[in-house]
């Protein structure tokens, strides 16, 4: 095993660590956005809700059933042309936000969109009762019963992106994941390695104890 040269890996491990967090932020503050809005749409025009649209259902729920089980890997890849078109290049970390959107967007979709549904029945009837129109029983009464376990899931998502930027460094994604494979894997320095993975699992640990603590607030 060779000797590691901390004097020039540190300084690259706060630039990778840098730009793990970017292509994180980025892309969950968008997939958040996007798949939040797609979860309320698919749950208002489920068949027999409050927007019952079956075209609109039956669209989105195919669209996100095909991008969902696809490896994150084989989804960046195939996203090369549109990252280029929109990005410029396929390289790098700003490049890798795109792919990132795009899965935690589905994922973020479908989570809220079973948040929803768990809702209770009979307060959605008490508000319909009570005349309140479909939108304001949508937003003034199921949103707010489903907002702490949809913390929970966006935490999940979370975790789910800082994953997900380790193999975007694969492909050259920048990050954790590429410094771990060219200047640990590559170069047989299990040091590295071992250095890349302890970060990774302490961004884990913080992300999943700071969503847990705002999942609780929002419950209480």
């Amino acid at each position: 095993m060779r000797q590691t040269d901390f004097s020039a890996f540190l300084p690259r491990l706060a630039d990778a660590i840098f730009e793990t967090l970017l292509m994180v932020s980025v892309s969950f503050v968008i997939a958040g956005v996007v798949g939040i809005l797609l979860g309320l749409v698919l749950y208002a025009t489920r068949p027999g809700n409050l927007l019952e649209n079956r075209v609109v259902f039956g669209i989105l729920n195919f669209v996100i059933n095909i991008v969902r089980p696809i490896p994150f890997l084989i989804v960046a890849v195939s996203l090369i042309p549109l990252t280029r078109l929109i990005i410029g290049t396929s390289i790098g970390p700003i490049a890798a936000i795109v792919p990132l959107t795009v899965v935690a967007s589905v994922s973020i979709a479908r989570i809220a969109e079973s948040n929803l549904v768990a809702v209770d029945p009979g307060a959605i009837e008490a508000g319909a009762a009570m005349g309140a129109s479909p939108l304001r029983i949508l937003f003034t009464i199921v949103v707010p019963e489903a907002l702490g376990p949809l913390t929970l899931g966006m935490t999940y998502i979370f975790v789910a992106l800082v994953d997900s930027t380790a193999v975007a460094g694969v492909i050259g994604g920048g990050g954790l994941g590429d410094l771990a494979m060219r200047y640990g894997y590559q170069r047989f320095d299990w040091v590295v390695v071992a250095v890349i993975v302890v970060v990774l699992v302490l961004l884990v640990q913080f992300a999943q104890a700071l969503g847990n603590w705002i999942a609780r607030k929002v419950m209480h």
